[in-house]
């Protein structure tokens, strides 16, 4: 069982920056893929990038592609989202999740999620 928690959402300027943080429990964390996902009003469950239990292989979705950088420290059982550039289009809820097993930009295909956390862009 993996409890996941994030936070460092906000309301940002666009152009601004923000760093999300997702805090997890258990001691297998190192094997677990982990991904972040945003959902805004209306609309389905998007992927915004996946990273390998080493954190030696990511993926980002095209549309976040040189603006967002997921990393992890498996010391601190952290996964983090980095997201400079904001934009008001990344306004959204966005949640992390954990897959045990290699990454996958399919939500349908993570075990577990956190409770998400608001993401606020203004123009």
């Amino acid at each position: 069982q993996v409890q996941l928690v994030e936070s460092g959402g906000g309301l940002v300027q666009s152009g601004g920056s923000l760093r999300l943080s997702c805090a997890a429990s258990g001691r297998t964390f190192s094997s677990y893929a982990m991904g972040w996902f945003r959902q805004a009003p209306g609309k389905e469950r998007e992927f915004v990038a996946a990273i390998t239990g080493s954190g030696l292989t990511t993926v980002h979705a095209d549309s976040v592609k040189g603006r967002f950088t997921i990393s992890r420290n498996n010391a601190k059982i952290t996964v983090y989202l980095q997201m400079n550039s904001l934009k008001p289009d990344d306004t959204a809820v966005y949640y992390c999740a954990a897959r045990s097993s290699f990454l996958s930009r399919l939500y349908r295909e993570y075990d577990y999620w956190g409770q998400g956390t608001q993401v606020t862009v203004s123009s």
